[in-house]
């Protein structure tokens, strides 16, 4: 019993294996303060980026930004920017605050949200309409994945084809991608970006894996991106590359307008129409009663001749009442409209030769 619980042996420790001489360098035995300090860094890529908005954005485009930090724990906020100041201020935004990259939210009417991604340093920088927004917080993304780990980025095969989409793959793979070895990050690939281009747009998605064999699950957000520009340097310089398909959303709301303003005149075109072809007699059997007065079949083939003689004179009158009242209609409307276009014409003269005087 005492040799069973007894004390263990303790044993003897191995000798020390031979350390290469590169792995453990010798120190000097004297050594200044000024001396700079080696080490071995494996955070080699060091990127920061400055993601905030401009005043005159939405709820919903603020939930946007909101989730877009979760998702990158190498970002670095900042409070919104007023709107009196230009672009070229966020340059010295991102130097005071270190940061290479930057993601900046330009909302409009508090109804059009724009995003910036731009390379700091020395550009490009891509401008882009945020159209079909989709936060995180709803409940049909039901998706979940570890805070701070790192995505893989699947990009569609027409980013290899296109060269202005070559450009943007690589700003785009620079901005979301999360450094290796970043302080804040997990170790851990544990969902996907994928960003297609389809329909002359990019759309980006984002999806949990749940195992080696594809299963995913969207997690969000989920937007599409419509290219406007890319410039040559940060928020300035010359335009690269412009989007000839793009219509601003403002344009859009303008033909939509004019739309329904047609709509109304035909409507009203219609109106007329239906006023002057509305039969005066409701019971036109009434003016025939005279042929059954009568039992001759010759007076009753006149009666009828005549008869049917008025009534070609009666539609040719109301042929011709029609049209002109349809032109007279559609004169007044170009008139109206002539008059419009004329007084937006001389109000710009106007401010025109306003600023030539100040």
């Amino acid at each position: 019993m005492d040799k069973k619980f007894g004390k263990k042996r303790r044993k003897k420790p191995g000798k020390l294996g031979m350390v290469p001489v590169d792995e453990n360098v010798p120190l000097p035995l004297q050594r200044q303060s000024d001396d700079i300090i080696l080490k071995k860094n494996k955070w080699i890529n060091k990127d920061r980026i400055l993601v905030f908005a401009g005043r005159g954005i939405s709820y919903r485009d603020r939930h946007l930004m909101k989730d877009l930090k979760t998702l990158m724990p190498h970002h670095k906020a900042e409070s919104k920017m007023q709107r009196s100041k230009t672009l070229a201020v966020i340059n010295e935004m991102c130097e005071m605050k270190h940061c290479n990259k930057c993601i900046f939210f330009e909302g409009r009417l508090k109804r059009d949200l724009f995003m910036w991604i731009s390379n700091i340093s020395l550009g490009p920088s891509a401008k882009f309409l945020v159209e079909n927004i989709h936060t995180m917080a709803e409940l049909k993304l039901t998706g979940n994945c570890l805070r701070g780990s790192r995505p893989l980025l699947s990009f569609d095969a027409k980013f290899d084809e296109i060269p202005h989409l070559k450009l943007l793959k690589e700003l785009l793979t620079q901005t979301f991608g999360v450094p290796n070895f970043h302080p804040k990050s997990q170790p851990f690939v544990d969902h996907v970006y994928t960003f297609t281009h389809l329909d002359g747009r990019i759309w980006f998605r984002n999806f949990q894996i749940l195992s080696e064999d594809g299963g995913v699950v969207e997690i969000g957000p989920r937007f599409v991106l419509n290219p406007v520009k890319i410039f040559e340097d940060s928020f300035t310089g010359i335009a690269l590359w412009e989007n000839p398909d793009y219509v601003s959303p403002a344009k859009q709301r303008q033909i939509f307008k004019k739309a329904v303003k047609e709509r109304y005149v035909n409507r009203v075109e219609q109106k007329v129409h239906h006023e002057t072809t509305f039969p005066k007699n409701a019971y036109e059997s009434l003016a025939y009663d005279e042929i059954f007065e009568d039992n001759d079949p010759i007076e009753t083939a006149k009666l009828l001749e005549g008869k049917a003689k008025e009534k070609r004179v009666e539609n040719a009158k109301r042929e011709k009442i029609t049209k002109i009242s349809k032109d007279s209609l559609t004169k007044k409307i170009e008139e109206k409209q002539i008059q419009v276009i004329r007084g937006v014409i001389a109000k710009r003269k106007n401010a025109a030769k306003n600023k030539r005087k100040a």
